[in-house]
This record gives structure tokens, sequence and C-alpha cells, in this order.
């Protein structure tokens, strides 16, 4: 386990990149424009399968939805990482993999709260590099046809991008199933895309998580998870907008969907890393 001048480090480090979310890309600006201007240009296709898509999240909320990653995969990437690094995962069930070492009655893998750091910033990275390529190459295929491919597109980018979410969950000792969690998930998803104000206030609101009282607060906002999800709307509705071109929608698509995973797999990291060092802190 890590000294308390390591984790008082990795807190500075994380404060720091929470005080660099200030900026945004062009087409973030762009996305911050009145939503009825964007409901005037937005073709009706688009707009219909990103409300469905908002829809999901606001089940995900509900039941977990369908978007649960194998837990078991994870648990490898750990294990195989702890290998590499001299660690170990201390239970015997946890090297042989077995189904009910990591589905009885929780999602959360025994043996993450044993590994440092550095082992977890590690399969946290792998896990980011690897969704971002596939994202990439997801963005590309679907741009390549223009609207008559992009309604594929964005159900396979809300899907992906609470998927990773789920697996930076796992990666730092959390369980996706709990409700709080899925909760802090989509919290997470709001931060990637969310301005400055935007960042802010999330933020703020997770601050002290695990606090009980804090988490009922938590929830209570997000009641109006509608709501909530406007600016991420508008901002996933422009950049699905500029992918409309056939052809030229491949090479924007595959920059824009690995930008966005990208982007999500960070915040969900720093977010859930944060989480966990302010708890071996105490």
């Amino acid at each position: 386990m890590e000294s308390r001048e390591i984790l008082d480090g990795e807190l500075e480090q994380i404060l720091k990149w929470e005080k660099e979310q200030k900026d945004l890309f062009i087409w973030d600006k762009i996305g911050r424009l009145p939503f009825a201007m964007l409901d005037k240009v937005m073709p009706k296709a688009i707009k219909q399968k990103i409300g469905d898509s908002l829809n999901e999240v606001g089940q995900y909320m509900q039941t977990g939805g369908q978007f649960l990653v194998q837990k078991k995969k994870v648990a490898k990437l750990l294990q195989e990482e702890a290998e590499r690094s001299g660690y170990s995962m201390t239970s015997d069930y946890i090297y042989r993999l077995e189904p009910d070492a990591v589905t009885e009655n929780t999602a959360k893998i025994p043996g993450v709260e044993k590994l440092p750091l550095e082992v977890l910033d590690r399969v946290a990275g792998n896990i980011t590099e690897s969704r971002s390529k596939f994202a990439a190459a997801q963005g590309a295929a679907t741009g390549f046809g223009g609207i008559v491919t992009i309604a594929a597109d964005i159900p396979l980018v809300m899907g992906l991008s609470l998927k990773v979410l789920q697996e930076m969950a796992l990666c730092y000792g959390y369980d996706p199933n709990d409700p709080l969690e899925r909760i802090f998930i989509v919290k997470c998803l709001q931060f990637s895309s969310a301005d400055i104000v935007g960042k802010k206030a999330i933020i703020e609101e997770l601050a002290d998580y695990d606090n009980p009282d804090k988490q009922v607060e938590v929830i209570s906002q997000m009641q109006g998870w509608r709501e909530v999800f406007n600016s991420y709307s508008e901002s996933f509705g422009w950049k699905k907008l500029f992918q409309l071109v056939p052809i030229a929608g491949m090479i924007f698509g595959s920059v824009s969907n690995k930008n966005t995973i990208q982007d999500v797999a960070e915040a969900g990291k720093m977010l859930y890393k944060k989480r966990l060092v302010l708890q071996r802190l105490k």
C-alpha cells in the first residue's frame, strides 16, 4: 500500500487535472448554442436516436441496463498487470477466475483493494487505449454512409461510453451494479461533455461522495436527469451533425468517437481514482 506522501502526491495531480478542465474543443463551444437552434437543423432521425439513447441512460440508472461489462475480463487484466509488477491479488479463486469469484452477490472484484495505484492506473490506461481504438474504427464505419449509417452510431457510442465507465469502476474496486455507483457513472458521463460551469458543479456534487448524506443529496439532484442531459445532447448532436457527409464523415466520425471515449474514460479514471485515494488517506 502507498505511503501518505505518495497518496498526497496522487491527490495533488488529480486536483490539478480538475483545474485544467476549463477549455473546450471548438465543436463543444458550438454545442453550447441554444438547443432551439439545434432543433431546427438537426435531422429528425438523429434527434430520435439521441433521445432513445438518453432514455436508455435513464433505464440504466434504474436497473443497470444492458451495458454491464464482462467482469472476468477486467479481473484478468488486473491479475496479469499485478503479476507483471510483482504483486498478487491474494485470493486463489481470483487466480483461477472461476465465474463465482466475480459474480456472486456483487460485481466488485476481490483483491483490488490490495493493489497499488500504479497497477490500477496501467490497467485503466490499457482499457482506455483499447476502447478508444474500437470507437475510432466504429466511427469510421458508421460515418462512411452519412445519415444512412449514423443513426446506428449514436446508441453504439452511448453504450460504449457506459461500458468503459463501468470498467473504470471495476478497475478501481467499485461495484457498477450498485445503484449509487450507477449514479456516479452517469455523473462521470455528464462531466465528460459539460462546460466549465458544469464541470465545477459536478466536482462539488461528487466531493465526499462516499458520505451517506452526500449520496442522498446526489440522488435527489439526479431525479431530473433529463434536464441534466440537455447540454450533453447539444454537444453530442453537433458532433454527429458534422458526420452526416458521406465518405468525409468517415474521418470525422473516427476522430469524434475516439475523442468522445477518451474523454469519458479519462473522466471515469480520474474521478474514481480520486475517491480511492481519499479512502486510502482515511
